[in-house]
Parts: structure tokens; C-alpha cells; sequence
């Protein structure tokens, strides 16, 4: 993960074996307002046949899937508990005043399992890295293990007996039955939330010792995950693990479900055709200069020749020819020039609670010979020999795609640790790339030493995609502006995306030709 000063985080991952997923957090620093400028560009071999005829604009967009969301609220389950930001607080705020619309108790409810959802994944993600590295580290790590598992176990069964209790007591309240329905999806998320992060966790306790007090600790987080079972079981819900069959129905329904209650925390989009109506703007003044020269051919005609003559008729042809020429020769030139200064597409950002803006996005895509990939962009792989020596040589593709959010930090909501900060999600779909490649095992002669005997050896055919990102904040009230790059390789077959390869800065005295990566499934 690369950080910066002005609150710009990026993580990269394989998402699965065709998308390939960036996931950027903008984290405003209190400016009025925050630019952040995500420019990435691809450089794919030539032997992929993609440009911008055979992969146009709208091709490129249509596998880009973008996600805009709120950060969700940092809360230990000791603050659900207690605070006064709570979600749950605010729920048996509401049942004990009456103060508030249904719409706001099912909002409050899905954000409890927001909150709830990213305490768990935090004490998982606790679990594991105390469970790994060496012996001598890991003791060191479990001396707090014990205590974290211990409250971690009752702070989440009493935030659900509340939940619960405050249930029931909503039932017999006369609430729409959209309203019930949303709050009993809700319960059975947060069901499986904890089924989910507490299994996790005993499967990352396997690594420790089998005696006391790691068996017991693993059995009691067991023991809630077979509680959290039997309490759907007797809702007649059907979102059980089944061990011989094929869960279908559960996965269906743990991801409605995700969607559902975190919808909560995504960003509305509202498309703008600001390109479009700049460029009909040009189109029309490119009609306006040819119809005047063919206005101005008309009058010369006119006071040179008879209206009714032959040179008169064949002077006004020849004159709208010309005209059509020159009016649509100007909405090609006029068109380039729009793209390379305006966006594709604008986006204006908007609260799902209050139905504010509370910023905007432009993305363009930009292709060909053209497109100048900067100094700083090349820099990253000229330590590579291969990149260095096929330069002019070697044929690729490049494609920027260069997107540019502006964030209003007046209207982001506040939590207790401050400003809520944006997480921009996008995931780009490789399946393109793949339609030229060749098969992905080939079979190469071996000779063996001993007996000089000829056979096969397997080979695997994959094709490197570089990407280099490249991110700009720029805050206007202080004018300060930060710049990171990072570059990822991408090795794909036929099949999709093989493994990820991150880029790391080359130590002292590194000799050169030699790129150093990080690889990771």
C-alpha cells in the first residue's frame, strides 16, 4: 500500500482470474476542496491487437466497473456499545422517543452492520497476523490474543442481544412491512457476519499450540458460530452451510445481502453530457464557417454570371461540395481537439442520505501515437533491459485512462475520528486482452544427460501487461499538491490473470537491467 501526506491510499489485487481490481481511499484533509487525479496507463504488446479501432472508447469503459462509497465508520465493538455515535444507540434512541422515519431506522440498522461488518474483519485480520511469522514473535503476539478473542466473543454476543431485544420490540410497533422486511434481511446479515469472521478466525488459530488456552478459545468462537446456525435454522432461514452440498443458495444470498445492507454507503451517480454539448457547440460552428464560404461563393457567383447559366449552376455545385468538405474536415479536427481537452464522461457524486453533490468525476480514455506517456512514467520500467533495448523496436499498445474526482470536504459527514473519507473501488475486466493470445501450454524437447534420451517438458506461453499509476492530490485552499507512482505487471494467458507482480524500489548498488517485483496470487 502506498500512503501520502495528503491522505491518498491505493491497494492493488486479483479479484479473480479476469478482473483486476485497484482500490483507492481518498481521505480529505478539512481543504474546501481536494482534487485527485488517477491517471494509469497500460502498456499491452502488439501481438494483443488492441487499439483504438479494434478496442474503442466505449469497449474500454464497458469493462472498467467503478464503486464509489463512503468509508465505513471506524468503531470498536466497545463504541456500539457505548458511544453516542453508535447506530445501535440511535436505534434505542428512536424506539424510546419515536423521534425519526422508518427510512432512518433502516438506514441506522444497515449501517450497524456496516460498522459491525469492518469490527470483524479488523479482528480477523488481528487473528491472522499474530497466528503467522515466527515462533519467537508469535509467543510474544499471543500474550494479548487470549484477552482480544475473550472480549472480542462477549462484546459481540451482547451487541446482538441488544439488537435482538430491540427487535422484538419493534415488532409490535405498526411499522410498513418494507420497513420489517429490510430490518429481518438485516438481522440475518448480521448473523452471518459473525458466523463468517469468527469461522475465519478459528481457521487462522489453527497454527497454534493444540492445549490451553487455544482450544478453548477456538471452541467458544466455535460455539457462537453454531449459535448464529441454529438461530437462522429457527428462523427458517436458508442461509446454512451445508457440507455436501453445493451452497448454492447461501452464497446467493450472502451477497444480496452484503449489497443490500451496505448500499447504505455507496455513492448515486448522476451522469452529465458535458462533452456532448461542447462538442455539438464546435459541430456548429464548423457549420457555421463552411456555410459561409459557400454563402461567399453564392454572391461572387451571382455578380460575376446570370442566375439562369450553366457556369452560375455549376459554380453553386461545385461551392456546396467544397462546403461539405470543409464542415465535415472541421468536426474531425474539432472532435480530436475536444477529446484531448474534454472529458468522456462526467459524474456528479451524490449522498444517498441527503441527496447533496458532494463532488464530481471526469474520466477520458486516450489511445495511438499520439498519447505521450510522461518522463516520470518511463522512468519505472527502464530499469527493465527488455524495455530499455525494445524501445521503437518491439511494437505496444498504450492506453491512459485517466480519471480526476473532486471532493467537496464541506459536505462529507463527520464521524468522532473526523472527516469520513471516500473509497473508490475500480475493477478493470482483462477478457479482451485474451482473444489473440496463444494456447498456454506448449510442449518443449528435453534431452536427458544420462541416457541422451529426447522427451517432452511443459512450457508456459503468458504475456506481460504493465501498468504504472500514477496519483496527484491537489488541495485548493493550501495549493499543496503530492504525486506517488506505482507499477504492476499483470502475466495473463488464455485463461486470465496467472499472478500479480508489484514493482519495489531496487537497493543501493542494485545492478542495473534487473527490475526487483513482488509477486502475489
Amino acid at each position: 500500500m502506498s500512503q501520502s501526506p495528503a491522505a491518498l491510499h491505493s491497494r492493488f489485487e486479483v479479484h479473480d482470474r479476469k478482473q483486476f481490481e485497484i482500490k483507492l481511499e481518498y481521505q480529505p484533509s478539512g481543504a474546501d476542496e481536494t482534487r485527485y487525479l488517477v491517471e494509469a496507463y497500460l502498456f499491452l504488446p502488439g501481438s494483443l491487437n488492441i487499439d483504438a479501432e479494434t478496442y474503442p472508447r466505449a469497449d474500454f469503459y464497458a469493462d472498467i466497473h467503478n464503486y464509489v462509497r463512503f468509508k465505513t465508520p471506524v468503531m470498536a465493538v466497545e463504541e456500539l456499545l457505548s458511544s453516542d455515535a453508535s447506530p445501535l444507540l440511535r436505534l434505542e434512541a428512536w424506539l424510546r422517543t419515536g423521534m425519526g422515519s422508518e427510512a432512518d431506522v433502516v438506514y441506522q440498522a444497515k449501517l450497524l452492520s456496516c460498522v459491525l461488518r469492518g469490527a470483524l474483519r479488523r479482528f480477523a485480520i488481528g487473528v491472522e497476523s499474530r497466528c503467522e511469522g515466527p515462533t519467537s514473535s508469535q509467543s510474544e503476539a499471543c500474550k494479548t490474543l487470549e484477552s482480544d478473542v475473550v472480549a472480542m466473543q462477549a462484546g459481540v454476543t451482547r451487541v446482538l442481544e441488544r439488537f435482538r431485544l430491540w427487535l422484538r420490540a419493534v415488532g409490535e410497533l405498526r411499522l410498513q412491512e418494507r420497513s420489517r422486511a429490510s430490518l429481518r434481511l438485516v438481522d440475518e446479515y448480521v448473523s452471518l457476519l459473525v458466523e463468517g469472521g469468527f469461522r475465519r478466525s478459528v481457521a487462522d488459530m489453527k497454527a497454534l499450540p493444540a492445549g490451553e488456552p487455544w482450544h478453548g478459545l477456538r471452541k467458544g468462537l466455535m460455539a457462537a458460530v453454531l449459535r448464529e446456525e441454529a438461530y437462522r435454522k429457527e428462523h427458517r432461514l436458508r442461509s446454512v452451510l451445508s457440507p455436501t452440498g453445493d451452497n448454492e443458495e447461501y452464497i446467493q444470498r450472502l451477497g444480496f445481502l452484503k449489497k443490500f445492507c451496505m448500499n447504505v454507503l455507496f455513492l448515486s451517480s448522476k451522469r452529465r453530457q458535458k462533452r456532448q454539448g461542447w462538442e455539438e457547440m464546435l459541430f456548429a460552428l464548423a457549420a457555421g464557417v463552411a456555410m459561409t464560404f459557400a454563402t461567399a461563393v453564392a454572391f461572387w457567383a451571382q455578380e460575376r454570371y446570370a442566375q439562369a447559366s450553366l457556369n452560375f449552376f455549376l459554380i453553386l455545385v461545385v461551392g456546396y461540395m467544397v462546403k461539405d468538405r470543409i464542415k465535415e474536415g472541421l468536426r474531425r479536427m474539432l472532435s480530436r481537439v475536444a477529446a484531448t481537452h474534454l472529458a468522456d464522461r462526467t459524474t456528479d457524486l451524490v449522498d444517498p442520505v441527503t441527496g447533496r453533490s458532494i463532488g464530481t468525476c471526469e474520466e477520458r480514455v486516450d489511445y495511438g501515437p499520439s498519447l505521450k506517456v510522461p518522463e516520470a512514467v518511463s522512468a519505472l520500467r527502464q530499469r527493465d533491459d527488455f524495455f530499455t533495448a525494445s524501445q521503437g523496436e518491439v511494437s505496444e499498445a498504450v492506453i491512459r485512462y485517466r480519471k480526476q474526482i473532486i471532493l467537496d470536504a464541506r459536505l462529507l459527514p463527520r464521524t468522532e475520528r473526523g472527516l469520513s473519507g471516500v473509497t473508490d473501488i475500480l475493477r478493470l475486466n482483462v477478457e479482451r486482452f485474451l482473444r489473440d493470445m496463444d494456447e498456454p501450454e506448449l510442449a518443449l524437447e528435453y534431452v536427458d544427460l544420462a541416457d541422451l534420451s529426447v522427451g517432452h517438458i511443459r512450457g508456459a506461453k503468458r504475456y506481460p501487461v504493465d501498468m504504472v499509476f500514477r496519483f496527484t492530490v491537489v488541495e485548493e485552499e493550501t495549493d499543496r499538491r503530492q504525486e506517488t507512482r506505482e507499477f504492476v505487471r499483470l502475466m495473463l494467458d488464455r485463461n486470465g490473470i496467472q499472478r500479480m507482480q508489484r514493482y519495489i524500489e531496487p537497493p543501493p548498488g542494485a545492478p542495473p537491467g534487473s527490475v526487483p517485483w513482488r509477486s502475489a496470487a
